[in-house]
């Protein structure tokens, strides 16, 4: 197969933000070893890939800077949110990367656990031990690294629509851009249009609804099992997966599924050769239903929770 040529969207300091890129979380190697994940990562570059979704806490960037030198974008984790020590764990993430720069650098959530080296740090009562840091000043520390030449962009993940206009009205960086969840069964219309008119661009992690997930319900919908888009897949002859992360990609969103199996990563890019109707458009759309898969449990009792809908 030949490498596919990604559409672009704009990132500042860079050529621009493909629109199609690779994520690398295999839920802790449950869904894939650090080995798959070096090799998904070649696979991908192949197949004409040029953005890599990681974050230090999926313990796999030694894998994907790796594939990266042997061929030829990356997180601020919640345990690492002290302004003090922000630019030490973004140049282990180069280290690891074996990069001289990042091109986006995102703040991963909005809350911060308390400061060292466990990635989900847990007192004797079972809960979540958690620093006090603030987002605002943790950004203020992301925007140094831009100073320094060590990033290109910024931007945040899992924010709400409030504590992005925090970090607007108190930064010398605009955030440009949200990487939040988004799939047909959960559109967050409300805050991609917020970031549309604030010129921050929009990257949709969960693009399939990761049916795979761990903490997955018996109920809960699964994007293979939909009629309307095994309908909509018969008649344009692509598989559900093509029609999902084509809806997105029409609605200008970056889409970064993940997988370490090399068909599919081939076919996640092959997805440039067809158009979803309005009418087709409208029957995804009609899907939505709020529902939320990624809603970090652990973190609701922290003051920077992110989402309000979550009871």
């Amino acid at each position: 197969m030949a490498a596919r040529k990604v559409p672009v969207i704009p990132l500042p300091g860079t050529n621009g933000y493909p629109m199609i890129g690779l994520g690398t979380f295999t839920i802790f190697e449950r869904r894939g070893s650090n080995d798959e994940v070096k090799e998904a990562v070649k696979c991908a570059i192949d197949c004409g890939y040029r953005s890599l979704d990681c974050a230090l806490v999926y313990q796999n960037e030694s894998s994907v800077g790796q594939a990266v030198a042997d061929k030829i974008r990356d997180g601020l984790w919640d345990t690492h949110h002290n302004p003090a020590n922000i630019r030490e764990n973004c140049m282990k993430s180069l280290d690891s990367l074996k990069c001289g720069y990042i091109d986006l650098y995102l703040i991963h959530w909005p809350f911060g656990f308390e400061d060292g080296d466990e990635y989900f740090p847990m007192g004797d009562d079972g809960k979540a031990r958690f620093s006090d840091h603030d987002y605002v000043d943790v950004w203020k520390g992301m925007e140094k690294l831009v100073d320094e030449g060590l990033v290109k962009s910024i931007g945040l993940s899992n924010f709400n629509e409030s504590q992005i206009e925090r970090v607007i009205k108190n930064c010398r960086i605009k955030p440009s851009n949200l990487q939040i969840e988004v799939h047909p069964y959960f559109s967050n219309k409300k805050l991609v249009d917020f970031c549309t008119a604030n010129g921050i661009t929009v990257t949709a992690y969960a693009p399939l609804g990761n049916p795979n997930r761990t903490w997955a319900g018996d109920k809960d919908p699964v994007v293979f099992d939909e009629p309307i888009l095994k309908e909509i897949a018969e008649r344009k002859k692509k598989s559900i997966a093509q029609v999902c992360l084509r809806f997105l990609l029409q609605r200008n969103i970056v889409v970064i599924p993940k997988s370490v199996n090399p068909q599919r990563i081939k076919e996640n890019i092959d997805i440039l050769d067809f158009e979803l109707s309005d009418e087709e458009m409208k029957a995804i759309w009609s899907l939505d239903s709020g529902k939320r898969f990624y809603i970090e449990p652990i973190a609701k009792t922290h003051k920077y929770y992110p989402f309000d809908d979550v009871k």
